[in-house]
């Protein structure tokens, strides 16, 4: 099982009792407003089941982990990151916050952990992180993090009727905050 900590937080691998949190999460709609409609239990089910799944970084799939409080080990949300590409050493980031952690600097200390372990295990060369145009308080977590803003996608994917545009944020290794 992965841990990683911070002063604040305890990063770990998902177990089984973390489905409760993840079907929360994830079938929340204010939550997903600007990622998805929430999809049925069934299809959640399958994504925690992959998810719980033993992961190394080459698979293509995410790592998420889960984000708790050191102190009282509350739940906050989720965190982590693919491999977009072996050979270019690049990966997405992204995390995913219950409300009662929201404005806490939670996502940026959790995802600050995820960058500088993968930094250090997997020679990351560049971080990716996306999100749509209109999600400020997730685009202000990449940039106290360091990432820059790259560029926009118009109309780049759809959540239900609307479609969105997406901001792309880039973070080079040798440029992260230590």
């Amino acid at each position: 099982m992965l841990e990683l900590y911070t002063d604040r937080l305890k990063l770990r691998s998902l177990q089984d009792s973390d489905w409760e949190h993840f079907y929360a999460l994830h079938s929340d709609p204010e939550i997903n407003r600007y990622v998805r409609v929430p999809e049925s239990q069934e299809v959640i089910r399958s994504k925690f089941q992959q998810r719980s799944d033993t992961w190394f970084y080459g698979s293509g799939d995410w790592l998420t982990l889960v984000i708790e409080t050191v102190d009282t080990g509350q739940f906050v949300g989720l965190t982590g990151l693919y491999c977009q590409s072996l050979d270019e050493q690049r990966a997405e980031v992204g995390y995913l916050l219950a409300a009662e952690g929201h404005g806490k600097g939670y996502a940026t200390e959790s995802l600050m952990a995820v960058i500088d372990w993968a930094c250090l295990s997997f020679n990351v060369h560049k971080f990716v992180g996306h999100c749509a145009k209109d999600n400020h308080a997730s685009a202000r977590v990449l940039e106290k993090c360091g990432f820059r803003f790259e560029g926009l996608l118009r109309q780049q994917f759809k959540v239900g009727d609307n479609w969105l545009d997406e901001s792309v944020f880039g973070l080079l290794a040798d440029e992260r905050r230590l």
